[in-house]
């Protein structure tokens, strides 16, 4: 009876420590596990920002190749033609921003200058004044001892003049947009004409005698177009700027007449 119970104890403290043991091994298998996943997550972070900063040097690094690849003598010329397009284009707009006054502040200067010193008060208002708006209030009231018909006729006529100075440069911009995709369309056939080439010496279709050649024509007229679509928003905003800065010209200037027949009224 001893001997079983003995026994039995001993079967007992064995299943025991086995189950004990069974536990801690699965204790440790689990911190394991959530080791391997917080590794594996922590390298799928890095793996997901690799590519993003991968990707953002190699859109530069491609465009530098694909320009390379395109041919310097034909990428030149539409690199040049964006830069020149461009000058141009903010050069006019901040030309157009300086000549965008606040044409009632302006109005008012000299109503009230009138008022107070006259004609020639109201002249020195205008030549202190930037704008050209200002300038063809000076040259209107220039002509005011020769009635209002005449200041009339010289706002007109000088409207037109500075209407000239804002449009100027446009040309030029427009001259850039037409020639960057024309540049480009020039390389493409260039760029065909290779590859014809190419399949006439070696007598037969060859995709990889052929591929150089239209992969040059394809990359200028993709610069080409892109330059040009740059170079016409710049465009595009400037006529705007132009086109509200005429109009208040025009709002400017029959107020300025409505000024000039009042003071003659009441003097």
């Amino acid at each position: 009876m001893k001997k079983l119970f003995a026994f039995v104890a001993v079967f007992g403290m064995l299943s025991f420590g086995s189950t004990v043991n069974a536990q801690e091994e699965a204790a440790e298998a689990a911190e394991q596990t959530e080791e391997v996943a917080a590794t594996e997550e922590v390298a799928a972070n890095d793996e997901a920002a690799a590519p993003a900063a991968t990707e953002e040097v190699s859109i530069h690094k491609t465009l530098k190749t694909k320009f390379v690849e395109g041919g310097v003598g034909w990428m030149l010329p539409v690199l040049a033609c964006l830069v020149l397009g461009l000058a141009v284009s903010i050069e006019r707009i901040i030309y157009l921003t300086a000549a965008d006054t606040n044409n009632k502040k302006l109005l008012a200067k000299v109503e009230e200058a009138l008022e107070k010193g006259g004609v020639e008060e109201a002249k020195n208002v205008c030549r202190n004044s930037r704008g050209p708006v200002a300038s063809i209030f000076y040259q209107g009231l220039l002509r005011y001892d020769e009635g209002a018909e005449m200041v009339e006729k010289s706002v007109v006529s000088y409207g037109s003049v500075m209407m000239g100075q804002l449009e100027s440069g446009l040309t030029w911009i427009s001259l850039f947009i037409a020639l960057s995709p024309s540049l480009g369309f020039m390389g493409t056939v260039v760029g065909m004409i290779g590859a014809f080439d190419s399949i006439q010496a070696m007598g037969d279709i060859s995709p990889i005698a052929v591929a150089g050649g239209i992969k040059v024509a394809l990359l200028t007229t993709l610069f080409g177009l892109i330059a040009a679509v740059i170079l016409q928003v710049f465009y595009n905003y400037i006529v705007v700027k132009i086109d509200g800065i005429v109009n208040k010209m025009e709002d400017a200037s029959i107020s300025l007449m409505d000024i000039i027949t009042k003071y003659q009224r009441n003097h």
